[in-house]
C-alpha cells in the first residue's frame, strides 16, 4: 500500500503497480508499489520493461481514470507478441476448412475424451504415459484434430521429460500465444495454426539449430509413418 503526504493541502497521489515479468528455464512474477504525487488532471502511460533477463516479458500501462478515487489499469503481454499469435495466411498441408465455426459437441463426437480435453480444454497428459513420448518411427506427426502436419520425426529428441518433444515444427502451421494460467510462471502455448487445438508448450532450453523444446501432448497427435 502506497503513503499518503502530510500536509494542509496534499498533493493528490498515485499509487504505481510496476509488474515485472521475467523468464528464464523457471519463470516468476515479482510485485511492488509505491505511491508518487500526481495531478488528477493527468494521467500516467508508461512502458516498463524489465532488463533483469535478457528477455522482457512485460508491457505495462497505467492511468488516472477518476477524480474523486483514482484508478490503475492494467494490461500485460508478451514483448513482441499479440495475445494470440496472427493465423498465418498460408499454411503447409493444411485443410481450407474454417474451424472456427465447429462447436464444442462436434469435437466431441470426433475425439475421445482424453483427446477433447487436452486439445479443446487445454488438459496435460501425464508424463511417461503418451503414445508418442518415445517412438521413434520415421514420419509426420500430424493434428489429431484437423489433420494439418505439425512436427517431422526427424526434429524430434529426447528431452528427458516424457512427453514428446520437437524443435522445429512445420512451416507456419504451429502458432502460440502468452499462457498465463499458473500465475507465477508464465510460458508460452502451442497450438494448431488451423484449427487451435492446444498442443503444449514451448520452451527456450531446446536443442540446435532453434534452441526451441516444443513440449507436446502425445493426445493432440496423430503420427503418420513413411
Amino acid at each position: 500500500m502506497g503513503l499518503r503526504s502530510r500536509g494542509t493541502s496534499p498533493p493528490q497521489m498515485l499509487e504505481i503497480a510496476s509488474i515485472f515479468l521475467f523468464k528464464n528455464q523457471f519463470s516468476y512474477l515479482f510485485m511492488a508499489s509505491r505511491t508518487i504525487p500526481c495531478p488528477l488532471s493527468s494521467a500516467v502511460n508508461f512502458s516498463s520493461k524489465s532488463h533483469i533477463t535478457s528477455k522482457p516479458l512485460s508491457c505495462v500501462t497505467f492511468g488516472a481514470l477518476n477524480k474523486s478515487r483514482p484508478r490503475i489499469s492494467v494490461s500485460i503481454r508478451a514483448m513482441g507478441s499479440s495475445a494470440s499469435s496472427p493465423k498465418p495466411d498460408s499454411l503447409s498441408g493444411a485443410s481450407k476448412v474454417d474451424y472456427s465455426s465447429v462447436s464444442d459437441e462436434e469435437w466431441r463426437k470426433q475425439l475421445t475424451k482424453e483427446q477433447f480435453n487436452i486439445t479443446r480444454q487445454k488438459g496435460t497428459e501425464r508424463a511417461f504415459t503418451g503414445e508418442y513420448w518415445n517412438t521413434k518411427t520415421p514420419g509426420t506427426y500430424h493434428c489429431i484434430c484437423c489433420d494439418t502436419p505439425l512436427f517431422e520425426s526427424s526434429t524430434k529428441f529426447d528431452s528427458g521429460t516424457g512427453w514428446p518433444s520437437y524443435y522445429q515444427p512445420v512451416g507456419n502451421n504451429v502458432k502460440s500465444k502468452m499462457d498465463l494460467s499458473i500465475i507465477f510462471m508464465p510460458r508460452q502455448e502451442v497450438l494448431c495454426a488451423a484449427c487451435d487445438a492446444h498442443l503444449g508448450h514451448v520452451f527456450d532450453d531446446g536443442p540446435p539449430p532453434t534452441g526451441k523444446r516444443y513440449c507436446i501432448n502425445s493426445a493432440a497427435l496423430k503420427l503418420k509413418p513413411k
